[in-house]
C-alpha cells in the first residue's frame, strides 16, 4: 500500500464532507504494498482506510470488489465494510481517482506464522467461500492460467537476469500447465491473495480478513492451494506439513473437498506458485515508479516461488499435504 497520490487537505475536507464522519482528526499514508495509495484515516467518527484505487486496478472491477466485502460482512465474514457517502455510494473520486473509505479491523498480521494460525486461516476461507455462494455480481480470475502468458512474454527476455535457465524453466512449467488445468473444478468466490499480511489476528484468532483486490471467480481449490504456498513454507523454504494439514483439516471441516480437488491440488499449487513467480519477476525487473510514500524494501524475490514450484513438482499426490 505505496503512496502514489498526495492528497491535500483542502481536496480531503471536500471530500470527506460527502460523508457523515464528522471532522478529519488525522490522515497518514500507509506504506506496506504496492497497488494503490492507501490512508489511515481518523475523523470524529473513528478510524477507516481511505484507498485511492491506482491504473494497476481497473475501475470496472471496483464495484464487484466492494460489493463483495458488503456481502461478506453482512454474512459474518470478517472484512472491511464500504463506507456509504450522504448519497448511499461507496465509490466516488478523490484527486482524480476512484476513492473508497472502508472500517479499520482491529489485529495485526503474523510475523511468524503457526500451525494454530493455518488453522484458523483454513476455517475462515472455507465459511468465505460459502458465504459468497449467493453473492449476484461476477469477476473472473485474470490472474490464472489464461493470464500467465501475457506475464511470462513480458518478462522472459530478461529472466535469466534472476538465475540461469529461468526463462526455459517458466517456460517448459507453463506449457505444461496449460496442457493440464483442471476445466470442473467446484468454483466460486475466492480472495485469491490470502498471505499472512492481508490477515488479522488477536491472540491467536483471527479477527479480519483485508485487500479483497484481487478476489474472483474462481476454484476454491485454487485459493487452498494459494494458502499453502503463502503459509505453510519455512524461511528456509521447507515445506511444513503440520501446517498444511492443520489448514486444511480446519477448511474441510466447514466445506468438504470432492475427489477431483483432492487429485488436482498439487497442479493447482503449481499454478499458484507460478502465478506468483511471474508477478514478483515482473515487479523485480519493472518495479513502480513515482511512489511519494513506500516501503525501504527490494521487492519480493522471485526465486522465493521457484523453490515452492520445485517442491510442488516433485509430488504425485495430495498426501504429502497431510490429507487422507
Amino acid at each position: 500500500m505505496a503512496v502514489y497520490t498526495d492528497v491535500s487537505d483542502e481536496n480531503l475536507g471536500e471530500f470527506i464532507a460527502e460523508y457523515e464522519l464528522g471532522a478529519v482528526k488525522s490522515c497518514k499514508g500507509i506504506t506496506e504494498g504496492i497497488e494503490n495509495s492507501n490512508y489511515l484515516l481518523t475523523t470524529e467518527a473513528g478510524t477507516f482506510i481511505l484507498t485511492l484505487y491506482e491504473k494497476r486496478v481497473d475501475e470496472a472491477d471496483l464495484p464487484f470488489f466492494l460489493g463483495l466485502m458488503d456481502h461478506l460482512a453482512a454474512n459474518g465474514i470478517p472484512c472491511p465494510v464500504p463506507i456509504k457517502g450522504r448519497d448511499g455510494r461507496t465509490l466516488r473520486t478523490l484527486c482524480g481517482r476512484p476513492t473508497a473509505i472502508v472500517t479499520f479491523l482491529d489485529g495485526m498480521w503474523p510475523r511468524r506464522v503457526t500451525a494454530d494460525h493455518c488453522s484458523e486461516l483454513g476455517g475462515a476461507m472455507a465459511r468465505m467461500h460459502l458465504a459468497g455462494a449467493d453473492f449476484e455480481l461476477k469477476r473472473e480470475n485474470t490472474l490464472s492460467v489464461e493470464g500467465w502468458r501475457p506475464l511470462l512474454e513480458a518478462s522472459i527476455s530478461r529472466a535469466d537476469e534472476i538465475t540461469p535457465d529461468l526463462g526455459n524453466i517458466l517456460q517448459t512449467e507453463l506449457d505444461d500447465l496449460e496442457r493440464n488445468w483442471p476445466r470442473d473444478l467446484p468454483r466460486g468466490i475466492i480472495h485469491a491473495d490470502l498471505f499472512p499480511d492481508n490477515v488479522f489476528f488477536q491472540n491467536d484468532r483471527l479477527t479480519g480478513l483485508i485487500d479483497f483486490y484481487f478476489a474472483c471467480n474462481d476454484y476454491f481449490a485454487y485459493d487452498l492451494a494459494i494458502c499453502l504456498n503463502a503459509w505453510c513454507f519455512e524461511a528456509d523454504n521447507s515445506f511444513n506439513i503440520t501446517k498444511a494439514r492443520r489448514m486444511l483439516s480446519a477448511y474441510r471441516k466447514v466445506r468438504e473437498f470432492s475427489d477431483a480437488e483432492l487429485i488436482a491440488m498439487p497442479l493447482l499449487a503449481r499454478g499458484s506458485a507460478l502465478r506468483f513467480l511471474l508477478t514478483r519477476l515482473y515487479d523485480w525487473l519493472h518495479p513502480p515508479e513515482n511512489a511519494l510514500v513506500t516501503p525501504q524494501v527490494t521487492p519480493k524475490n522471485p526465486l522465493e516461488y521457484l523453490d515452492k514450484l520445485r517442491f510442488h513438482q516433485g509430488l504425485s499426490g495430495p498426501g504429502a499435504y497431510g490429507l487422507d
